[in-house]
């Protein structure tokens, strides 16, 4: 990674409270010089990292950290995985972040106005949910009631959007077995909780306040098939909305460095440059 003027990482910031945990985020910020203590305030892109919604780690985004060549922020957070809780409590979590985040967002030098979501997998589902629930009062649990849980932009790096769909072509999980890893996340088998998942796909919440989304999916992932993608981006089509496909082939679930460059003109074009 590129040397930063004023660069400083920020760890173990806690966003949110339940019961028995303490929700935390890692943020990646670039510190105003002292000479300009109030100098401009610069964009910033929430990560989300994948693990089937019951691993993973906020630590795993050295992805997002490309955008910090061109002066954006990242915050990376974690989240209740479903062994903790069921859904909605990991969007619930993603949103009360980012509203932490805006509260907080004169401190770490943040420009409020301009957030982004990119998350892969499980962690693009729930960045797709953050777009799609953009303008909407859903999930407003936690503190910061005041603050926007909108994001203005959407990086989904294939996530699952609508999970009846996800057995449409045979592949390495049977997504509708009482411990894959979206019966997991609901509580139960998909078939037997019909309304859950329809409330936990991102597809059943677009509006006209959703925000420009940038999809990309492997064509040989058979962990989450790339309809999931396709099934989202003609929905947001059909919707009005900005969104831009791509399918890359010879890829399968996972990408390399050089997809980031896309996603770095993504944000650049909708949420502007530091």
């Amino acid at each position: 990674m590129a040397i930063i003027k004023n660069f400083q990482i920020t760890k173990n910031l806690v966003y949110k409270r339940t019961t028995s945990l303490s929700l935390e985020l890692d943020l990646y910020w670039i510190k105003p010089p002292d000479t300009n203590p109030k100098g401009q305030s610069v964009p910033l892109v929430i990560w989300i990292h994948g693990g089937g919604w019951r691993e993973g780690s906020r630590q795993d985004c050295h992805h997002a950290l490309s955008l910090i060549e061109i002066g954006f922020a990242v915050a990376s957070v974690s989240y209740r995985l479903s062994h903790q809780a069921t859904y909605p409590a990991q969007i619930e979590d993603c949103r009360a972040a980012v509203r932490w985040l805006r509260a907080n967002g004169e401190y770490y030098n943040l420009d409020t106005s301009r957030f982004g979501a990119w998350g892969v997998s499980a962690g693009g589902h729930l960045a797709a949910l953050l777009g799609t629930t953009s303008g909407q009062d859903r999930w407003q649990v936690g503190d910061h009631p005041d603050q926007s849980s909108d994001v203005q932009a959407v990086c989904d790096w294939f996530g699952p959007t609508d999970f009846f769909r996800m057995n449409d072509i045979t592949g390495t999980i049977d997504h509708e077995s009482a411990d894959s890893p979206e019966s997991m996340l609901i509580g139960g088998p998909i078939r037997s909780h019909r309304a859950k998942v329809i409330a936990a796909n991102p597809i059943t919440y677009i509006s006209n306040t959703t925000p420009p989304f940038l999809i990309m999916h492997g064509q040989d992932d058979k962990t989450v098939l790339p309809n999931q993608s396709e099934l989202l981006h003609k929905a947001l089509k059909r919707a009005g909305i900005n969104s831009e496909l791509i399918l890359l082939n010879n890829f399968g679930h996972g990408f390399s460095s050089e997809q980031t460059e896309v996603v770095k003109s993504f944000f650049n074009e909708h949420l502007g440059k530091g």
